[in-house]
């Protein structure tokens, strides 16, 4: 009995070694920061968001001369530059600016009437017609001086309305054209957008006068485009251009 009973204890001694040796065999947690896994680390080669910047397209460009090409055009308009102040002579229709320093109520655009006359406040009708702009400032100063200390007037025209040239005929576009200072034939031309196909170059001709008196003025295109001669021909206010 005593031998069974040293058996059962040499039995349990040797469960209670091995259950101590297999605890210290089992691994220990580390204590420490957590680790990132290896999927979402960043990688060292990655391009950061922030090294290349977006970059904003520009709109092209665009050159002087093309954007005057890409304007818009009216067909036929001819604008009349402004004429040379010392030596225009107003006209019937035609428009012009007055400017009374310090005085905006007197100033502002006045349309020539037909009469020649043109209205002011104060002053009243004041003719216009037949006077280059600077008699004519000189003029209203006169006039407003019984009613303004010391009156600085300067008058300007704003658009020739008076002085005109008709078209008619084979050109492109048939009608009134302003008439600016030693304006040729063929530049009245060329300012109506040219002949057509059909025109009879070289019997070109000007009516001139008035009715029942005009003169008839031969002018050939021909002769001008090639050598320049305007067979001294120099457009007045009035004259009619026909082409055949």
């Amino acid at each position: 009995m005593k031998l069974t009973l040293l058996a059962t204890l040499s039995a349990a001694l040797l469960y209670v070694s091995a259950s101590a040796l297999a605890q210290q065999a089992a691994p220990q947690p580390v204590s420490g920061p957590p680790q990132t896994p290896p999927s979402l680390a960043p990688s060292p080669l990655a391009p950061s968001p922030l090294a290349h910047p977006p970059v904003e397209s520009t709109p092209p460009t665009q050159s002087p001369a093309a954007a005057l090409a890409s304007g818009s055009q009216t067909a036929g308009a001819v604008v009349a530059p402004p004429p040379n102040s010392d030596r225009y002579i107003v006209g019937p229709e035609d428009s012009i600016s007055v400017n009374v320093w310090k005085e905006p109520t007197l100033s502002g655009a006045f349309p020539v009437r037909p009469d020649g006359m043109i209205s002011l406040a104060l002053i009243g009708d004041v003719p216009a017609s037949g006077r280059t702009p600077m008699d004519l400032a000189t003029d209203l100063t006169e006039r407003l001086k019984k009613f303004v200390q010391d009156p600085t007037v300067t008058v300007t025209v704003l658009a020739v309305n008076s002085k005109r040239v008709y078209m008619l005929g084979e050109v492109a576009h048939i009608g009134a054209i302003p008439l600016t200072s030693a304006l040729s034939p063929l530049q009245a031309i060329s300012a109506a957008g040219g002949l057509t196909p059909y025109a009879n170059k070289k019997r070109i001709y000007i009516l001139r006068g008035a009715q029942g008196q005009q003169k008839k003025i031969p002018f050939n295109y021909s002769k001008a485009i090639k050598d320049g001669n305007q067979q001294g021909v120099i457009l007045q206010p009035g004259d009619t251009i026909v082409v055949p």
